[in-house]
């Protein structure tokens, strides 16, 4: 995987570089684009085959609560997830998490006692049983990365 995705990741900078070489000394930030304050946290999964089902079934129990969890507490802006139809096979599931900004991603012992106050003992416990019993068994993380937004203003 971390071959695949250097090779993409250099491949797609090349080519950037490439086609923005002419404009490079032309585009400012802030007056021809801007990053965005929002967030997106990216996690690329690869589910054993026949296991997807098994799988989404785990997070919807687990993940899919914890995210409606922070959602209702204004923590996170929302989440999703994501099927990959085709490609290499490196991963065949994307997992994303929106915050507001880089200050909801900033440890804060505050909102991580009212998220586990509002979570529950059980569903932390039971969270960490499926993790640990499920899947580690059917699914393997192929990495987690965090994406921003560049808006360019026309």
């Amino acid at each position: 995987m971390n071959k695949l995705s250097t090779m993409i990741a250099a491949g797609l900078a090349a080519a950037s570089f490439a086609a923005a070489a002419p404009a490079a000394a032309q585009l400012q930030l802030w007056e021809d684009y801007e990053p965005s304050e929002e967030v997106i946290e990216m996690t690329l999964v690869k589910v054993e085959e026949g296991q997807l089902d098994t799988y989404l079934e785990g997070l919807k129990q687990t993940w899919v609560k914890a995210n409606e969890v922070q959602k209702e507490m204004g923590y996170i802006k929302g989440y999703g997830i994501y099927g990959v139809p085709y490609g290499e096979g490196e991963f065949n599931l994307v997992l994303t998490i929106r915050f507001a900004n880089d200050e909801a991603l900033t440890p804060n012992k505050e909102r991580y006692m009212e998220f586990m106050e509002a979570w529950g003992k059980a569903n932390m416990d039971a969270s960490q049983e499926t993790v640990r019993e499920l899947y580690n068994e059917i699914r393997e993380i192929q990495g987690t990365y965090m994406l921003r937004e560049l808006k360019m203003k026309m």
